[in-house]
């Protein structure tokens, strides 16, 4: 056990008085109590001693419970991180599968879209060839003078076949710059 001198207790004594400080922590267990007056200052000092460490203890469980529950959250945040970055790949997945079908539509859309159209130009030529040939015949068999006829239907033919190549010439451009084989 310590001791103190009577001036160190008075000291002591007067510092709390003054200041409010007062002797803390273990050494209050070792101290051997002089006069009344410093054995209800060492009483006071173990009281508050004992307060300021309940306090202390309490903040200390209080962290404790808000670091468990800040690293919960942190779990649980960094979980739907992951299902989110899961989500956002599958749906960047699925629109580059419905960008490539509607790619494929258009270009599904624009052969058949060509091919109507080949199909009426060169039924107009066939018709336009047919109904020139029939009327050049005509002229033939009957005796009539065919020279006007002969050159617009030479012409005629001429102009057909021309502008079908360049139909058909210009769809197969089409058709293989876009890559579709056909």
């Amino acid at each position: 056990m310590i001791s103190f001198s009577k001036d160190t207790c008075n000291d002591l004594i007067a510092l709390y008085k003054t200041k409010k400080i007062s002797l803390e922590g273990n050494i209050l267990k070792v101290i051997k109590g002089g006069d009344s007056e410093f054995t209800k200052y060492i009483e006071e000092a173990k009281q508050r001693d004992n307060e300021t460490r309940r306090k202390r203890l309490d903040i200390t469980k209080q962290v404790q419970q808000q670091n468990k529950e800040l690293i919960d959250s942190q779990a649980e945040r960094e979980k739907l991180m992951t299902e989110l970055q899961a989500a956002l790949l599958e749906s960047e997945k699925l629109r580059d599968a419905a960008v490539e079908d509607l790619e494929t539509l258009q270009k599904r859309t624009q052969f058949e879209l060509v091919g109507l159209i080949v199909k009426v130009a060169l039924g107009i030529i066939g018709t336009v060839a047919f109904l020139t040939s029939i009327l050049y015949f005509y002229v033939i068999s009957k005796g009539l003078d065919a020279k006007i006829i002969e050159s617009t239907w030479s012409n005629l033919f001429g102009i057909l076949l021309t502008n079908s190549f360049s139909i058909i010439g210009t769809i197969m451009g089409v058709k293989y710059a876009s890559g579709e084989k056909r």
